[in-house]
């Protein structure tokens, strides 16, 4: 069973497999056995440095590719017009998947101009090699402008969402748009396994706290989230989610621990965030 979200009539995944920190042959087996698992999406960028890796783990797997839902994202030092093209031209060629369901802008640039970048984007999505663009680590405003520069849809906004930061101006901007919001470091980097909230839920359904965490991102409408794991086991329960449903008081308890507010990304080439009101 696949959980989905539909968006400009696209219907995509509600849970995906994330590589960031994967390596070579960790990165190879991790992608192979999440496939073999019942995940749908694999979830990778340029900066990762693993995009061979996960190329090798796609074709172990040996789904047929549409069945499979492939993202990568561009990094900045590629975001000017032609540079964008060529580096969308080698990760595709790493991944070994003819083209990518979903190219990301990784970070918003200082240095080169939105319109620019996003007609580069535009251009791979024209010429095949991605079927969908969208962002990542984009503040409501930057997604707004993105939206206007660009012909195609900006079909999600991939941010930092667990249940301990405040992402309600990123969600209701979204929400408005049509477009998705995809939750990376959702288990907060482990951080999920020390709520008593979390466990507490757990322990009434029978499943971990990440699972009570997944599920969680799973009942809002238009939220994608892709947990990563080294391990066999969890990379398993973290997709293990389909068989309970939390409750709205449930729902709330978890909504509620975002008063911690806690960010966990904050490199120095970070835009300035949006603060809940």
């Amino acid at each position: 069973m696949t959980l989905t979200t539909k968006h400009f009539g696209v219907e995509i995944p509600a849970i995906g497999f994330g590589t960031w920190k994967l390596k070579k042959e960790t990165a190879q087996e991790c992608v192979a056995k999440a496939i073999e698992s019942g995940y749908r999406m694999i979830d990778t960028a340029q900066a990762y440095e693993n995009e061979k890796d996960v190329g090798r783990g796609i074709k172990d797997a040996q789904l047929p590719r549409e069945d499979l839902w492939v993202t990568t994202k561009v990094w900045l030092s590629e975001f000017k017009d032609g540079d964008l093209q060529k580096s969308v031209e080698k990760s595709v060629s790493k991944l070994g998947t003819d083209y990518a369901d979903l190219i990301l802008l990784h970070w918003p640039s200082k240095d080169v101009p939105l319109d620019e970048t996003l007609g580069a984007l535009n251009e791979v999505r024209e010429k095949g090699l991605t079927k969908h663009i969208g962002v990542s680590n984009f503040t409501v405003d930057q997604l707004g402008e993105a939206v206007k520069l660009s012909k195609a849809p900006i079909l999600t906004n991939q941010v930092e969402y667990h249940p301990f930061i405040d992402q309600t101006p990123v969600l209701e901007a979204a929400h408005a748009i049509g477009t998705s919001v995809t939750s990376y470091s959702p288990l907060a980097q482990g951080q999920v396994f020390d709520s008593d909230v979390l466990k507490e839920i757990g322990e009434a359904h029978g499943k971990t706290p990440a699972q009570v965490t997944i599920r969680w991102f799973t009942q809002q409408p238009g939220v994608i989230t892709i947990p990563r794991s080294s391990s066999p086991e969890h990379l398993r329960q973290n997709n293990d989610v389909h068989d309970f449903e939390l409750s709205a008081d449930e729902m709330g308890r978890i909504t509620a621990l975002k008063a911690n507010n806690k960010r966990l990304i904050d490199p120095s080439w970070a835009p300035e965030w949006d603060s809940a009101a």
